[in-house]
């Protein structure tokens, strides 16, 4: 894929992805990038967004809950979404590969890769049921 030419709106984008770790929605990041650029437009962000996920400069993160979230952190890495509160973090583990292996034998295909998520109660939540 060829070099993107440079956009000071897109850096912007990339810092904010960069400096959060809540893998953001684009509305959150529209928001965010709006204190530097406050005449950037939604779409901006969107398209902007999209090239950065065509580049493999950003993850893009289908949830489940309708709306797309995005991860500046593009190294193979799980995560983890709270069924209570929503909030998806990152699981600090090692790479499982084996599971391309598992998923492979009696597929015709090769597989290349994965993406899993892990669901359940985050330590916050637990601890304010706890505490209920």
């Amino acid at each position: 894929m060829p070099a993107l030419k440079y956009s000071r709106q897109r850096e912007s984008i990339m810092n904010c992805l960069k400096s959060r770790h809540d893998h953001p929605t684009a509305d959150m990041i529209y928001t965010a990038v709006r204190e530097e650029y406050p005449k950037i437009s939604l779409g901006t962000v969107y398209r902007n967004l999209s090239l950065l996920v065509e580049n493999g400069e950003i993850i893009r993160l289908s949830c489940g809950e309708g709306l797309e979230r995005y991860d500046a952190r593009t190294m193979p890495h799980y995560h983890f979404k709270c069924t209570k509160c929503g909030e998806i973090t990152d699981l600090e583990l090692a790479p499982m590969e084996h599971i391309n292996v598992l998923a492979g034998s009696g597929f015709e295909g090769e597989i290349e890769g994965h993406f899993t998520f892990f669901y359940g109660i985050c330590g916050k939540c637990k601890k304010d049921e706890k505490n209920s």
